[in-house]
């Protein structure tokens, strides 16, 4: 069986981390590479994050690029430091060490996408677990990008206009709505959305996090550092109280990424049109589910509704075991 290629577009954040070392885990699998942008910290948090993680994973051959720093319009919305500073717990002694930063492509991400996917034509699946930056960068740059991917996944956006970021909105949409936009407009690939709602209904239990993080291997120790002094996993945070997550542990982006490597993990999911709203005080950012067909497009996306615990914890579980 060939080998699954997958490109990478992140915000390295805890959960980026969380997801990228379950594709590096995965067997059949192959990074090309990881695209970088703004987010959960400044994309030079965010390159150097990467290059630790895979510094700790001893995947270090393969490329990180440096993207988007703003949104397309206007400045950055000021990030909420669910995951530190740093996006990273703010753990680290070292954070503006050269030894970060020298490893980065002189590439722009943008290219290096449009680069790697056209060099594989219809064998890549882009995961992207950030603002849509890049993406829609590069759609605007060559046009017939999109249709050179194999498949694209997403985890950002909502279902039922809740949000986490503002009330109707979710971080990485809301952090550039204008690139959401572009980018559920333009890119006419399969396209699978892991939501925000669907990631906090498919949470798993403290226990497993526990269990997780304590297995005896530099990955675990690693995410266990990391996770350490970061309020967003602690138990009596009002986040792990939340209607819809309620107590539990939610990998955000590792749902696309696992979605990404075995289609099996997504066992239900809706079929529809989708549109990110540009207007308001309230709903900027938030994105509409057209289950009437009342917007008319003929492009349709995949949105996950659930998911089989078993095989995403087990994927999950793998990524620490990493020598």
């Amino acid at each position: 069986m060939a080998e699954k290629l997958l490109l990478i577009d992140t915000d390295c954040g805890i959960d980026d981390a969380q997801a990228i070392m379950m594709a590096l885990a995965a067997p059949g699998v192959k990074v090309l590479g990881i695209t970088c942008c703004f987010g959960n910290a400044s994309v030079e948090d965010v390159c150097q994050n990467v290059l630790r993680v895979l510094s700790v994973c001893n995947r270090s051959e393969i490329p990180v690029f440096r993207g988007a720093a703003t949104p397309l319009v206007g400045n950055p919305d000021r990030p909420f430091n669910h995951f530190g500073t740093d996006g990273l717990g703010d753990v680290f002694e070292d954070r503006d060490s050269e030894k970060w930063k020298t490893p980065i492509q002189t590439e722009n991400a943008v290219n290096a996408m449009i680069r790697l996917v056209s060099d594989n034509i219809g064998q890549v699946s882009l995961v992207a677990v950030g603002p849509l930056t890049n993406l829609a960068l590069a759609v605007k740059l060559d046009p017939s990008f999109p249709q050179k991917l194999q498949k694209l996944f997403i985890m950002g956006g909502n279902m039922e206009g809740k949000g986490n970021r503002t009330v109707c909105g979710e971080f990485n949409f809301v952090m550039d709505p204008e690139s959401a936009y572009i980018v559920l407009e333009e890119f006419l690939c399969p396209t699978y959305i892991a939501s925000w709602e669907f990631t906090c209904r498919n949470k798993l239990s403290w226990d497993f996090f526990d269990e997780w993080i304590s297995q005896d291997t530099p990955a675990a120790k690693f995410m266990k550092k990391i996770t350490s002094k970061c309020w967003g996993y602690s138990r009596d945070t009002v986040s792990s109280k939340d209607v819809i997550s309620g107590p539990g542990f939610v990998s955000y982006d590792s749902y696309a990424v696992a979605a990404a490597i075995d289609g099996g993990v997504v066992t239900e999911s809706v079929e529809c049109a989708v549109r990110v709203e540009l207007q308001g005080a309230l709903c900027r950012g938030m994105m509409a589910l057209d289950l009437s067909h009342k917007l008319k497009k003929p492009h349709r996306v995949f949105v996950m509704k659930e998911c089989d615990l078993a095989k995403f914890s087990g994927l999950l579980m793998a990524a620490l075991k990493l020598p």
